[in-house]
């Protein structure tokens, strides 16, 4: 398993392309809290959301660590020891500012989306005041962030191992939208738009190092 950390600001950006759920970390009351929650970005932040009653949003200590990982593939060697995983992982580090402009607000809330599914932002309807004062974004610098990228094969095949004769390599991690499941109490008549129903047979992971 050969894994190489990354300084380039575009690696860290092609993670945050790629992935879809982020961990947010966080000290509630001196405890450890992880919190899974999709995400939004730019060149310059993750804005992530969540009800203003929440306690990993609005009770935590100042500085986060989020988190956001891409599972590639399993590496098989010949010895459970050499086992392995590919992946593509940032870590960003910082002290997420609260996000009260209301242009600036609509703008994450819409990036968030956008990133989730693309044109939804423009099909759906837009959140009404109440729904934004119920609604809490944060907004985290990128400027503190660790790149880890792990791509490769099992490193016994050239070890006492290989005498074996155990099969070792790669397993992908290929994964694809499904087709549209319609609300239950949807009129008939109604198709998914486009932008929702193109997405079916693509890759959920968006490119790969």
């Amino acid at each position: 398993m050969k894994e190489n950390g990354r300084t380039d600001p575009a690696d860290l950006q092609a993670v945050l392309a790629a992935g879809l759920v982020a961990h947010l970390g966080v000290l509630v009351d001196g405890h450890p809290m992880v919190v899974p929650t999709v995400y939004g970005f730019d060149s310059s932040r993750i804005f992530l959301h969540g009800s203003v009653a929440s306690r990993s949003l609005t009770g935590a200590d100042p500085t986060v660590c989020v988190t956001v990982t891409v599972l590639d593939g399993l590496i098989l060697a010949r010895s459970v020891f050499e086992h392995g995983v590919n992946y593509r992982s940032a870590m960003i580090y910082g002290v997420p500012q609260p996000i009260t402009d209301p242009e600036d607000l609509l703008y994450g809330l819409r990036l968030l989306t956008e990133h989730a599914a693309p044109g939804q932002w423009d099909y759906a309807r837009r959140p009404s005041r109440k729904e934004l004062a119920a609604t809490r974004l944060l907004a985290l610098p990128l400027t503190e962030a660790s790149v880890k990228v792990s791509d490769g094969d099992p490193t016994d095949g050239d070890g006492p191992d290989a005498a074996l004769g155990l099969w070792a390599g790669r397993l992908p991690v290929v994964a694809t939208w499904g087709a549209p499941v319609a609300d239950a109490l949807l009129p008939a008549g109604i198709d998914p738009p486009p932008h929702i129903a193109s997405r079916t047979g693509r890759p959920v992971s968006r490119g790969k190092h």
